[in-house]
């Protein structure tokens, strides 16, 4: 059964107003929170086999940080247009690179990834899925499970297994 990780960047910095959306760098609390995250897919036994991810620099810089906390390496691809991207987009996306991976993780960026995730999911963990459609959080995780191969997932054939945050994980005040 395919699983989907859908992962949003960790928090970013707007310390520099002279660079572009593009160029930003992950903020202290981004830095904390990206590997608490990677630690957290290793205990759950969720690593994936492909990492797709959004070439803007939050994106690579949490991407390190997360892996960092893995036992194995996944194959890594950066896609263009991952950045910024719609959820129809990142779903073809999927279905053309996911290939024979188990577990593919997508590490980009909102509103796409928790529309992304709201559109992939018809059902699940109730008390995930409302904190789903709450607020999906930078460092925030979605686990989705599919029951058809990758070239068929679309609209409502998802199963919400866990949703994840850097708070709900903490076990103390983040910095």
């Amino acid at each position: 059964m395919p699983t989907l990780l859908l992962l949003r960047h960790a928090k970013s910095s707007w310390s520099d107003d002279g660079l572009r959306d593009f160029e930003r760098a992950l903020a202290p609390r981004g830095q904390w929170a990206a590997p608490l995250m990677g630690a957290f897919i290793t205990e759950h036994d969720l690593t994936p086999d492909l990492v797709v991810c959004s070439p803007a620099v939050r994106a690579r810089e949490t991407l390190d940080l997360v892996v960092g906390e893995f036992e194995r390496q996944p194959e890594i691809q950066f896609v263009d247009d991952l950045y910024l991207a719609a959820p129809a987009d990142i779903i073809g996306l999927l279905r053309g690179l996911a290939g024979s991976a188990n577990r593919v993780m997508m590490v980009g960026h909102n509103p796409g990834i928790q529309a992304l995730a709201r559109i992939l999911c018809q059902g699940g963990n109730e008390e995930s899925l409302a904190a789903l459609t709450g607020k999906f959080s930078t460092a925030a995780l979605a686990v989705i499970d599919f029951e058809a191969p990758w070239g068929e997932i679309g609209p409502g054939l998802g199963r919400l297994a866990l949703f994840a945050t850097p708070r709900s994980l903490a076990s103390t005040a983040r910095p």
